[in-house]
C-alpha cells in the first residue's frame, strides 16, 4: 500500500447504518422535512441567512420574481416587466389582489419599501451588493414598480427571484425574524428554537392552496441523527443529507426516493489574502498543488461531489472544469514554496466551522499540507454565530473552510470588504463587464473568463462542488430534486393517494 492511500486511509471517516428500516403509513396533510442549520433568524432579507431561507422562502415570503426548480427566472407577486433600451429602467407590474398574513395589502408601496430597505445605508442584507445599482424606486400607482439603476446589471431580474429580495410588509419588518409575516402560502404558528419550525397552509393565500396543511422544519445538525430520524419516520425528507456515506443505505431501502442531484455548493478554503504569506501568489498555488482534489472527494463525500478548480459548480450554465491548471503534484508545490521563501514551509491556523463536512475536509488538508512541510492548527469554530462573527465580518483568521450555496456568487471576491481580503482590480472590473452585458452569449463569456481569472490568481483553494443528496419517503410528490437555490420549497409538495 502506498504512503498516499495510507494517509487516505487514516483520515478518511465512513460510518454506515445499517437496516431497510419500518414501512410508513403516509400522511396526507402533513409533511417534515429536515435542515443541517438552524437559523438565527426567519428573516432571508437580514444578515446572510441561508438557513433562513431553507426554512421561511417560498413557503411564508415570496418575491417580485422568483427562480423556480430548474433555476429559471419566472413571474411571482409582479406579473410582467420591461426593461428599458439603455438597461437602466425596469417597471414591474403588480399581481393584483394580494395581501400579506397580517391582512395588509401588498402593493408598490410596500414593495418600494422592501426594495429602498435592501439598499439603504444602514441595510443588514447579506446580499446587499447584488443591488446595488438600484438608485431609486418609484411606486407610480399602486400596480406599478419602477428601478432606476445606475449601470446595467445583467444579473439583476435573477437576484430579485433570490430569498434576499423576498417582499416584506413594513409594519412587521422588525419582527420578521421571529414573527415572519410574508404572502406565502403557509404561516408560522411556532418556532421552537432548537428543534423545529411548525407552519400551517393560510387560507388567505393569493395562489392555488398548498396540497398539504402543515409543514414542520426539523433542525438535526448530527448526519447520523438526520438518518435515524428519516429512518423511523420523525421525518419525511431530507432534502440534503449531511454525510455522504451515510447515503447509499437510501438508495436500496424501498421505503424510500433518492436522487443524488446537482447543487450549488462550492465548497472552498479561503485565505485571508492581506496576510502573509497568503498574500503571495506562489504560496496559494503551492498549497492547491498539495491537496489530491478527487481523493479529497472520495474521503470526505464518499465519491459524491466534483473536483473544481474556480468558484462554479457544474449546477452553473456557465461552469468551466478549471482543475487541470494546478494538478496533484506535491513536488512542484515544495518548489514553489521555495520560490516564495518558504523552503522550510510553515504554520498557521485554520479555523475551521463545526460543519461535518468541513471538519472532515480540513482534516485531510492538514494531512496533504504536511507532505509539503506546512503545519495547519485546526481551531474549531461554532457555526454560525461565532464563525460569522470572528471570520466573516471580522476577518480574524489565516484559513478557513466553508460551503457557499450561493448561485451566481463568483462576485463575491470583488466585494470589498469581503472576508478573504482579496483586492483584484482586474477581476472587479471583469464583474462589471458581465452586469453591463447586453445578450446571453455576452453574459456567458463573461463569466467564463472570471472562472479563469480567479483559478489563477486562486484567492481562495477551490476544491469541490457538493452533491444535494435528497432522501424522502416514498409516494412524496413535488420535492426538488436539483438546488438550483438553497431552499425547502414545499408549496408542491403532495402525498400519492
Amino acid at each position: 500500500m502506498t504512503k498516499h492511500s495510507d494517509l487516505l486511509k487514516s483520515v478518511c471517516l465512513a460510518v454506515l447504518l445499517s437496516g431497510a428500516g419500518p414501512a410508513f403509513a403516509q400522511g396526507t396533510d402533513a409533511v417534515t422535512f429536515g435542515q443541517a442549520v438552524e437559523p438565527q433568524g426567519l428573516d432571508p432579507t437580514v444578515s446572510s441567512p441561508v438557513a433562513a431561507g431553507q426554512v421561511t422562502w417560498q413557503n411564508v415570503f415570496e418575491g417580485l420574481v422568483t427562480i423556480d426548480r430548474d433555476g429559471q427566472i419566472v413571474p411571482q407577486l409582479a406579473t410582467a416587466w420591461t426593461i428599458s433600451d439603455d438597461g437602466l429602467t425596469y417597471t414591474f407590474t403588480l399581481r393584483e389582489g394580494v395581501t400579506f398574513q397580517n391582512d395588509v395589502a401588498f402593493d408598490s408601496s410596500t414593495a418600494k419599501f422592501t426594495i429602498d430597505r435592501i439598499i439603504a445605508d444602514e441595510s443588514t442584507n447579506g446580499q446587499k451588493a447584488n443591488y446595488t445599482a438600484i438608485t431609486s424606486v418609484a411606486a407610480p400607482d399602486p400596480g406599478t414598480l419602477v428601478l432606476t439603476l445606475s449601470d446595467r446589471n445583467a444579473d439583476l431580474l435573477y437576484w430579485l427571484g433570490y430569498p434576499a429580495a423576498v417582499m416584506v410588509e413594513p409594519s412587521s419588518a422588525q419582527d420578521n425574524g421571529t414573527q415572519p409575516v410574508g404572502t406565502g402560502p403557509f404561516k408560522v404558528d411556532e418556532w421552537r428554537k432548537g428543534d423545529r419550525v411548525i407552519m400551517s397552509a393560510w387560507d388567505g393565500y393569493w395562489g392555488d392552496a398548498p396540497a398539504v396543511r402543515t409543514v414542520t422544519a426539523r433542525f438535526i445538525a448530527d448526519p447520523q441523527g438526520q438518518a435515524a430520524a428519516l429512518q423511523s419516520g420523525q421525518i419525511d425528507i431530507m432534502g440534503d443529507l449531511s454525510a455522504p456515506e451515510l447515503f447509499d443505505q437510501f438508495v436500496d431501502n424501498d421505503n424510500f426516493d433518492t436522487v443524488a442531484g446537482a447543487g450549488e455548493m462550492e465548497v472552498v478554503a479561503g485565505m485571508n489574502n492581506a496576510k502573509p504569506p497568503f498574500d503571495d501568489l506562489r504560496v496559494r498555488q503551492a498549497l492547491m498543488m498539495a491537496i489530491d482534489r478527487p481523493s479529497l472527494v472520495q474521503a470526505v463525500s464518499a465519491g459524491y461531489g466534483t473536483p473544481i478548480g474556480s468558484h462554479f459548480s457544474p449546477a452553473s450554465p456557465f461552469y468551466e472544469d478549471m482543475t487541470a491548471l494546478f494538478p496533484y503534484d506535491p513536488e512542484k508545490a515544495k518548489e514553489l514554496l521555495s520560490e516564495a521563501g518558504y523552503a522550510d514551509g510553515f504554520t498557521f491556523d485554520f479555523k475551521v466551522p463545526n460543519r461535518d463536512y468541513a471538519q472532515r475536509a480540513a482534516e485531510i488538508l492538514q494531512a496533504f499540507f504536511s507532505q509539503i512541510g506546512v503545519t495547519a492548527n485546526i481551531e474549531s469554530s461554532d457555526f454560525p454565530a461565532a464563525w460569522i462573527q470572528d471570520v466573516f465580518k471580522d476577518t480574524n483568521y489565516d484559513m478557513t473552510i466553508i460551503g457557499h450555496a450561493e448561485p451566481l456568487d463568483i462576485g463575491i471576491y470583488a466585494r470589498d470588504p469581503y472576508y478573504f481580503n482579496y483586492d483584484n482590480p482586474d477581476f472587479k472590473a471583469q464583474m462589471t463587464t458581465i452586469a453591463a452585458a447586453t445578450d446571453e452569449t455576452e453574459r456567458e463569456a463573461g463569466y467564463r473568463k472570471a472562472q479563469e481569472m480567479l483559478a489563477q490568481d486562486m484567492p481562495a483553494l477551490f476544491l469541490y462542488s457538493y452533491p444535494k443528496l435528497g432522501v424522502w419517503k416514498s409516494g412524496l410528490q413535488g420535492v426538488w430534486e436539483n438546488g438550483p437555490v438553497p431552499a425547502n420549497d414545499m408549496t408542491d409538495i403532495h402525498w400519492m393517494q
